[in-house]
């Protein structure tokens, strides 16, 4: 897959066959999506393009939008190497591009800078300064402008919208599993090994005290999960609290995670999370040998869930 990082940058002596979209989380809708741009270009020799954009539009439209995401640039990245796109190209959604008109979009960018054949995208789509125009602009854009233009129906679109929304809320409410059904692979984040507080030492569970590596991630609502590490090309595992430590009175929120079996120094590592299931809330106990009980409890819960997986 070529990587173009503006739509300036890019050219194609073939024609594109293109999809255009913010694609966060790379799921289940949005592989359709990205399966049916490279059937096309297969089966007419052409390109296959996704048109993408740093931050999402709404970011740099309304000011007010905080909208946290399932992938960083770089994970997006990952993903759609995975489902064999052509080009990809990442545009800043700026100021300028905003300003474009929807014929200016269709004309300068889709016809002449992308050579668009064919273009991919939902029913409910809106471009151009804004967002004035509509999908039937584009079907009219694309006859003048010598392109065609395909629907993705109401309920492939629905599909689309429905699974990133809930992606985001099964995340946030704990329901890991739903939302790894939607994105067809397991939620995952990475982030560098820190030095924390050493308390999991002090009751023979030594953690990992990880710092996401972006902001703009989601991170998983407080609680303790199943996960697995992935460092030096190995998968490890292992279990994950996220939460403010209540039972020794912490007030700050960390991610701290229990490998099994692994007593290597993790510190300095940048290492990748994948959060495969929730056990339970966050608790505050009593002390630290009621916690301690509650973390064998958990242990025993993480190592039957892998045993389970593995037969």
């Amino acid at each position: 897959m070529k990587i173009f990082n503006s739509i300036a940058s890019f050219s194609s002596p073939k024609k594109t066959i293109i999809t255009i979209g913010t694609f966060d989380g790379v799921h289940i809708g949005h592989s359709k999506v990205l399966h049916k741009i490279v059937e096309e270009a297969g089966n007419n020799d052409c390109e296959s393009l996704v048109l993408t954009f740093a931050a999402h539009p709404r970011s740099i439209l309304e000011k007010e939008f905080n909208l946290k995401l399932l992938n960083t640039t770089k994970e997006k990245i990952e993903l759609l190497q995975k489902q064999n796109i052509n080009n990809l190209i990442i545009q800043d959604f700026d100021s300028s591009f905003s300003e474009l008109s929807g014929e200016e979009f269709a004309k300068e960018i889709l016809a002449e800078k992308l050579n668009a054949k064919k273009i991919i995208i939902g029913y409910d789509h809106r471009f151009g300064k804004n967002r004035q125009s509509s999908i039937d602009d584009l079907i009219v854009f694309g006859q003048k402008f010598g392109f065609e233009v395909e629907q993705i129906s109401a309920e492939e679109i629905d599909e689309i919208k429905v699974s990133s929304t809930k992606i985001r809320n099964a995340i946030y409410a704990g329901d890991i599993r739903l939302a790894n059904q939607y994105l067809g692979y397991a939620y995952f984040f990475s982030g560098l090994v820190t030095t924390g507080k050493q308390l999991g030492r002090t009751i023979g569970f030594p953690t990992a005290n990880i710092q996401i590596d972006s902001l703009e991630k989601i991170t998983p609502k407080k609680g303790v999960y199943i996960v697995t590490g992935y460092w030096n090309g190995t998968s490890h595992e292992g279990m994950m609290n996220i939460g403010t430590r209540p039972t020794v009175d912490g007030n700050t929120l960390t991610i701290e995670v229990h490998f099994l079996n692994i007593e290597e120094n993790l510190y300095d590592k940048n290492i990748t999370i994948s959060v495969l299931d929730f056990i339970r809330e966050e608790m505050k106990f009593e002390g630290l040998a009621s916690l301690k009980n509650q973390i064998e409890k958990d242990k025993n819960t993480t190592l039957n869930y892998f045993n389970h997986s593995q037969n």
